[in-house]
């Protein structure tokens, strides 16, 4: 649906105040300088007046709509203006009649649809053909990552144009031209205003809205602290959607900080989640996961420090069991890390694929038949608790495959006494070989 004009007659002050902060121009969009600003990507393309499709990727509050909003004005084309979550196939479909009716006259259609991402895959791939045919320009806002959430083909032929989160900078801005319009500064200390930055959390629309309830309900002749402001505005509850794009940021950004060795930042990562309405479970089974992968065999008690930590909290739930999960976190960040028995399995499994289905060594092959002893089945087999040092050297890769080494243990925690081991091992190996009489080694 098209955007409603102000009437003459509207009064100015009885608006709200997001309306009327709303920026006219392109140098009034705060936040946005690597797209907006003069000589960068997106405001070369709307100065040409030459635009090709894309897409507008940024949180909510960011200037998405409003930047839209001022692309008509900054165009020749008759601008149009879905959105996904009042519009289908019907209001699509107009849009694409009227807009090849237009073009017989030599007049471009830019279509502007917010929330694109809530379009399913049969409705995005009704834009390709009139995106390809030039009938419209599609200017798609979002607030999801597009790829996930839009077809490759229609990604194909836009471009992808990403909007940040406000900073305090840009937020500041927001909060100086708000006391412009009111014709007064909002009574709060400075550290009050730091709080209101962020409680809004990059979300200029959502500063808007607790500035106007300063306004409306504190006292203009006392400046209050931010305790007193968290009295009188609601705090908004972190971005986070579980089946979203936020859910793996975040869950990527805890692993990688245990896997960096940092449980400082792997401590408020997890506690981000948890206070968003992660399920607890959901945590757990990761960093399990992570003992396995990212500590190993550098610390094998890892795995079971995770798997108790699970079953105490299945046992505690919340709060009690949330101390498990924290005991976990700083036990993983803290250990030495090693990802080298999933690198000898990579390997291996590379080995397999390469050397097909050869046999294993006849030596090392049970016979219960007269047959297969016949055969050789076990024939010069060395039971290695036999030998002197309890290790025979036998080769038990086959035959026609030349011997590979996959495990690689690293440095750290417990896989320094692996290493002294195999290369003891190796030591015996070599002496077997080369036909010299194996002593123990000290």
């Amino acid at each position: 649906m098209p955007f409603e004009q102000d009437s003459l007659f509207v009064d100015r002050l009885s608006r709200p105040l997001a309306d009327r902060l709303r920026p006219t121009c392109l140098d009034e969009i705060v936040g946005q300088d690597h797209l907006l600003a003069p000589g960068a990507p997106l405001r070369r393309m709307l100065d040409s007046r030459r635009l090709s499709s894309f897409i507008l990727w940024g949180p909510p509050g960011c200037g998405k709509t409003t930047a839209a909003r001022i692309m008509a004005d900054h165009s020749d084309m008759h601008f149009v203006a879905l959105s996904a979550v009042f519009s289908g196939i019907a209001e699509l479909r107009k849009a694409f009649d009227d807009a090849a009716k237009r073009r017989l006259t030599g007049q471009a259609t830019l279509l502007f649809v917010d929330e694109i991402h809530r379009f399913n895959r049969a409705q995005q791939d009704g834009f390709l053909p009139y995106v390809e045919n030039g009938t419209v320009t599609l200017v798609g806002a979002t607030t999801e990552n597009p790829s996930f959430e839009l077809n490759s083909a229609l990604l194909s032929r836009c471009k992808v144009f990403v909007l940040h989160p406000l900073d305090r900078e840009a937020l500041g801005k927001i909060i100086v031209r708000a006391e412009q319009e009111a014709k007064r500064e909002l009574p709060l200390t400075d550290e009050a205003r730091d709080t209101l930055c962020a409680l809004a959390d990059g979300d200029g629309r959502y500063l808007i809205n607790l500035i106007e309830s300063v306004l409306q309900f504190a006292d203009p002749d006392s400046k209050m602290d931010s305790a007193a402001l968290t009295r009188i505005v609601q705090q908004r509850s972190p971005v986070y959607d579980k089946d979203r794009e936020g859910h793996y940021n975040l869950i990527s950004a805890l692993h990688k900080s245990l896997r960096g060795s940092d449980p400082d930042a792997a401590l408020y990562w997890a506690a981000r989640m948890i206070s968003a309405g992660e399920d607890p479970l959901y945590l757990l089974r990761r960093l399990t996961r992570f003992s396995m992968e990212d500590v190993g065999l550098a610390d094998p008690n890892a795995l079971q420090f995770a798997i108790s930590a699970w079953d105490a909290y299945e046992r505690l739930g919340s709060p009690e069991g949330d101390i498990a999960l924290a005991e976990l976190i700083v036990y993983l960040g803290t250990a030495p890390k090693s990802n080298s028995s999933e690198t000898a399995w990579m390997y291996a499994m590379q080995a397999a694929k390469e050397t097909g289905s050869l046999n294993p060594p006849a030596h090392i092959l049970n016979a219960p038949t007269k047959l297969m002893k016949q055969l050789g089945y076990g024939k010069g087999y060395q039971y290695d608790h036999d030998t002197k040092d309890g290790f025979s050297g036998q080769n038990y890769f086959p035959d026609e495959m030349p011997r590979r080494k996959l495990y690689h243990p690293v440095e750290r925690g417990f896989e320094r006494e692996i290493i002294k081991r195999l290369d003891y091992w190796e030591k015996l190996r070599r002496r077997i070989n080369s036909g010299k009489k194996s002593e123990p080694e000290s």
